[in-house]
């Protein structure tokens, strides 16, 4: 982009040079007012030089005409993992920008749970070839915790080098709210380090409340995305967090969290999706997808876009984007507002720096072949004892067991008590009783652990569903009825090289390779959705009743979020923070 003092730029601002293009006879999202007006708005050099009274001529190279459209900042994801999309950062890109999105702020603790450094650094190199604006923040919990294990741990001192780069915006979600309000040395370390650097430090403290908010708040992070109920919420905006609103493929808590917010605390609010499928965003959409749900709950249009744009650049610094305003960057959506306003909202044309990126829900622009370093792949090693009685445990039918609690919507999960299904002394599945048997393997090559218990909430009648996705350590985690496809499907993957698939009476029904550290595809955006359909489908086919299955199996393992999991090192108590039996008394 042209520098904004540039004397050139500004005599098209004064008025006095052609501008390269005049987007005219649209209205405007203004949101520092949150309203619509009426105005040209003129682009030079990448940049938005001027925006005009409608009755003023412009001299531009190109016209753009916005009769009967409403022009719009370019949309800002304040956190998103890309790794989830399941494609790398300049294939995500190309989904994204149909959909307005100009650009968004990921943290790349997946692939560094995997690979470390190297892969934070490879996911910001392949970045550089996305024609969306990608943003980074330096991942802080690499592991979440000590209650699951990854094959790359990052200290404040493997960060530091990060923030080197401009494209670090942040110290990433510091996931492991105990050990920080526990004074952990390495925690605060990290979170002085984003300090230092005088950059924002990201939260993620579910459910935490009271002094212990208090603590955690005061140790630096200034933002929480894991709200899931209203007076949580309320809490964290008034202990100085900036909330930023999650409406993902798996966590949706648009509903709970909107009423929240009014005129007079709007700005303290943003919205990010967190974590979202290749399948969603290629069909339903990105942030234009959360401003129409907002719109649908009665939400004002103007100041949901502020939401997803003018606020989250605030929060970060990003003096160049957010609004259509004088000096800033032409990231431009041009959006057609249905029969019923914006809840019906589409985009119809996409700019970056003034220049078109995509129309009609297709993106115009190719971006370079992505380029594979051989350290990403190959990265699922199984235990070489691997049998389907690994996929069981000892039990007492007289004892109730634990049961992790699947929550739809949402990542939390129930912490619940059943009398056990026991065949032969060993604990099994009951499918009458909606009771699978969830099991976490250790695919980095380290000790080769397996955590076992029960899931209920996945409705499947037989077979089994595996995924080298599992946050955040990534191992292999698996579902099912009988032990033997547990096997079948974890066995696939690690012969495919990573990621999901189904697997019923002994052959696999649908996968979807991930070959890139077993989390991501070097294909196309539609080959992806399209092979994420049909694993979903087959799903479907073994009873399934879950919208989105592989997401919320993928966080299952996550020690950080409550209630219960199942980690590689066994069922952990997030309340508790420990490692705890399937039965009380009884050893497996």
């Amino acid at each position: 982009m042209i520098p904004r003092t540039d004397p050139s730029f500004i005599a098209v601002a004064r008025g006095e040079a052609t501008a390269d293009a005049a987007i005219e006879s649209g209205l405007i999202v203004d949101v520092h007012s949150r309203r619509l007006r009426a105005a040209t708005v003129v682009i030079h050099g990448g940049r938005i030089a001027a925006v005009l009274d409608p009755t003023i001529a412009v001299k531009a190279v190109q016209r753009i005409d916005a009769s009967g459209l409403v022009v719009m900042p370019g949309l800002l994801d304040a956190h998103m993992h890309i790794e989830s999309t399941m494609l790398p950062p300049s294939t995500c890109a190309q989904m994204m920008l149909p959909h307005g999105t100009a650009g968004i702020v990921a943290d790349p603790h997946e692939i560094a749970n995997v690979t470390g450094v190297a892969g934070i650094r490879w996911m910001m190199e392949d970045a550089r070839r996305a024609a969306m604006h990608i943003w980074f923040t330096a991942s802080s919990c690499v592991p979440a915790s000590g209650l699951e294990s990854t094959n790359a741990t990052l200290s404040a001192g493997d960060l530091d080098p990060l923030f080197d780069d401009p494209r670090i915006i942040a110290l990433g979600e510091l996931m492991n709210f105990p050990g920080t309000i526990a004074g952990d040395p390495d925690l605060l370390a990290k979170s002085a380090l984003g300090l230092s650097r005088r950059h924002r430090v990201d939260g993620h403290a579910p459910a935490l409340s009271g002094q212990r908010l208090q603590a955690y708040v005061a140790a630096g992070p200034s933002s929480d995305h894991e709200c899931f109920r209203a007076e949580e919420a309320i809490e964290k905006l008034e202990s100085g967090q900036r909330i930023f609103i999650r409406e993902g493929s798996a966590a949706r808590n648009l509903r709970d969290l909107l009423p929240v917010v009014t005129q007079a605390n709007a700005h303290r609010f943003c919205f990010c999706t967190d974590d979202v499928h290749a399948c969603h965003g290629f069909e339903d959409g990105h942030l234009d997808r959360v401003i129409r749900r907002a719109a649908q709950m009665g939400f004002d249009g103007p100041t949901a876009v502020a939401m997803a744009s003018l606020h989250v650049a605030e929060h970060y610094g990003l003096r160049d984007w957010g609004a259509i305003a004088p000096g800033l960057a032409a990231d431009i959506a041009i959006v057609r507002l249905g029969h019923d306003g914006w809840s019906s909202m589409k985009v119809e044309r996409m700019l970056i720096a003034g220049g078109e990126v995509a129309r009609d829900g297709v993106c115009t622009v190719k971006s370079e072949p992505v380029v594979i370093p051989p350290f990403l792949r190959s990265t699922v090693h199984l235990p070489a004892s691997l049998s389907a009685a690994a996929f069981t445990l000892q039990g007492d039918p007289s004892k109730p067991a634990r049961v992790v609690g699947v929550v739809p919507g949402q990542i939390v999960t129930e912490h619940l008590w059943e009398l056990p299904p026991i065949a032969g002394g060993r604990v099994c599945a009951d499918p009458t009783r909606d009771l699978l048997l969830l099991a976490s393997v250790e695919r980095h090559g380290g000790a080769g652990g397996i955590g076992r218990g029960l899931v209920r909430g996945f409705g499947m009648r037989r077979g089994a569903i595996a995924s080298t996705v599992g946050h955040d350590a990534h191992n292999l985690s698996v579902a099912g009825v009988d032990p033997a496809d547990m096997l079948l499907a974890v066995r696939r993957l690690a012969e495919i090289g990573g990621g999901q698939c189904v697997a019923d009476g002994g052959r696999i029904l649908a996968e979807l390779p991930l070959s890139i550290a077993g989390l991501l595809s070097d294909r196309s955006v539609a080959e992806v959705a399209a092979a994420q359909f049909a694993i979903d489908a087959a799903y479907v086919s073994l009873g399934g009743t879950l919208e989105d299955p592989f997401m919320q199996l993928s966080f299952l393992p996550l020690s950080v979020i409550p209630h219960l999991k199942v980690s590689d090192q066994g069922i952990i108590d997030v309340q508790a923070f420990a490692v705890v039996p399937l039965q009380d008394g009884v050893t497996p």
